[in-house]
Order: C-alpha cells, then structure tokens, then sequence
C-alpha cells in the first residue's frame, strides 16, 4: 500500500479551501487579518477532516478474481 498517494490532493483542497473562505471574510469585513485567520483555520480544519476521512477507509486487498460471499 503506497501512503501518501493523495497528499498533493488533499493539500491543494485545503488550499482552495482556505483561500475561498479567507477572501470571503476579507471582502466581508475589510481587515487583513481577519482574512488570513480564517483561511489558515479553514486550511487547518478541512486537512484534518480529510485526513480523517483517509484513514477511515480500508483499501480492499482482496483478489478480485475471489467472490466476497462465500
């Protein structure tokens, strides 16, 4: 099993991610700060959730040939 495989994927989600919401508060309220404390929150938030997400899944190693049922 390759760990890893979908690092720069997840990365770049919480990137969109926390750049959406820390230009959307940027443009709500006017202050810089503000901004990027959200953004880098929602960066955060969103990478462990993925995370999470990744290691509630368990990869099927079974032979497909093989039918589940047995």
């Amino acid at each position: 099993m390759k760990r890893f495989t979908n690092l720069k994927t997840y990365m770049t989600v919480s990137i969109v991610a926390g750049l959406f919401t820390g230009i959307l508060v940027y443009f709500g309220t006017r202050f810089v700060e503000t901004g990027i404390v959200w953004g880098l929150v929602t960066f955060i938030v969103v990478i462990v959730i993925v995370a999470t997400l990744d290691l509630s899944f368990k990869p099927d190693d079974q032979d497909p040939n093989r039918p589940k049922l047995r």
